[in-house]
């Protein structure tokens, strides 16, 4: 399999200008694990194993547990609701929004961007400065004054900020900062000394920075630029936090071990909740068909009512990100990169080739 990933990863690099970091694990045991491309692109400063990246979305799995574990210390509850946790007077976010239907993406709300409908994120700072938005509360003129998609529990449509709502909960219920809960009860619990939120603005040890595509009017690849105008300059519950891929795989021990929530919350975090898509033929392998459901913010790939694949991916502006865990033959795969380059494809061939070596007939 080392074989294999050097390759495909040389190859991405020499065309598709594959960044970043890919680690695969398997029963404990590091298999792989490279840095491609540079932290800084003008000063030429390499990209390594222990350099930071933007995971975009992937945050979002810290949200949901720093939720579940204060629904296990009884400060919240999945079935509360969040007008009755936080103050969303005069807004349109409906009163039977519980802190579930958030977690799930069940809960119907309007998104600042719409993922789903296309909708770019970056053009939310065109008229209104990105700087100017770095705590839960700056968020909300963007989508809490939105007419709904649809009544809470009724579907299920991803949606960003109904994570921005799940951080200011955590805040009521703790106390806390959003930030300063995640690395108390989070990040330090976990050993994950390589994770924060770090400001674009900021200076940084060892932290890559994002560097979106610039393409001209033919869709043809033409360089890059920095994406400091392209979203909040400091991480958010629903994105923004940076970590390494070795971190990541100590989150996933944390969950597993139940050292950051106990067995039936850690069960409940790696667990589908409620399926958003028949079941598909995944990765175009004919015969191969899996269950597409949604956990608490992990997706889940089922296979005879079992988890085949756990993962999540995050994506914006100059970075791309995929952690995905495979619990029958316990590997992990973690791809970060400080580009908007074709990771994904990358990633599928070698979710394709991890297929063949370990769970084909």
């Amino acid at each position: 399999m080392k074989d294999y990933l050097e390759k495909i990863c040389e190859e991405y690099v020499q065309n598709h200008n594959f960044s970043g970091v890919c680690m695969l694990k398997r029963k404990g045991i590091t298999v792989f694990n490279e840095a491609y491309g540079y932290a800084s692109r003008p000063f030429r400063i390499p990209n390594n194993t222990e350099t930071r990246f933007d995971v975009a979305s992937i945050t979002k799995i810290f949200t949901a547990a720093a939720v579940l574990q204060l629904v296990e210390e009884g400060k919240l509850r999945l079935e509360d609701r969040i007008v009755n946790i936080v103050d969303l007077s005069g807004t349109k976010i409906p009163e039977d929004v519980t802190i579930e239907h958030l977690l799930n993406h069940t809960s119907g709300i309007a998104d600042d961007a719409d993922e789903e409908a296309g909708e770019d994120y970056s053009a939310l700072f065109v008229d209104s400065p990105n700087y100017a938005i770095r705590e839960c509360r700056d968020f909300l003129k963007n989508f809490a004054y939105k007419e709904p998609n649809f009544r809470a529990g009724t579907n299920v449509r991803y949606c960003n900020c109904s994570f921005v709502l799940l951080g200011m909960a955590v805040e009521k219920a703790s106390g806390l900062n959003y930030r300063e809960y995640f690395t108390r009860n989070i990040f330090e619990r976990a050993g994950m000394d390589r994770t924060g939120f770090f400001s674009m603005d900021g200076i940084n040890e060892n932290t890559a920075e994002g560097y979106k595509s610039i393409l001209d009017e033919e869709g043809r690849f033409k360089g890059f630029k920095k994406n400091i105008y392209c979203y909040p300059p400091v991480g958010t519950p629903d994105g923004g936090v940076y970590t390494t891929a070795g971190d990541l795989n100590l989150f996933l021990d944390a969950v597993r071990k139940h050292i950051i929530l106990n067995e039936k919350y850690a069960e409940m975090l790696l667990s589908p909740h409620c399926e958003f898509s028949n079941t598909v033929e995944w990765l175009s392998i004919p015969g191969l068909y899996k269950k597409n459901g949604y956990g608490f913010e992990f997706y889940l790939l089922e296979e005879e009512d079992m988890p085949f694949c756990i993962y999540k991916d995050g994506s914006n502006d100059g970075v791309a990100a995929k952690f995905l865990y495979y619990p029958k033959e316990d590997i992990t795969l973690t791809v970060l990169s400080n580009q908007d380059s074709n990771i994904w494809s990358m990633i599928r061939k070698i979710q394709i080739e991890i297929y063949k070596r370990y769970y084909q007939p």
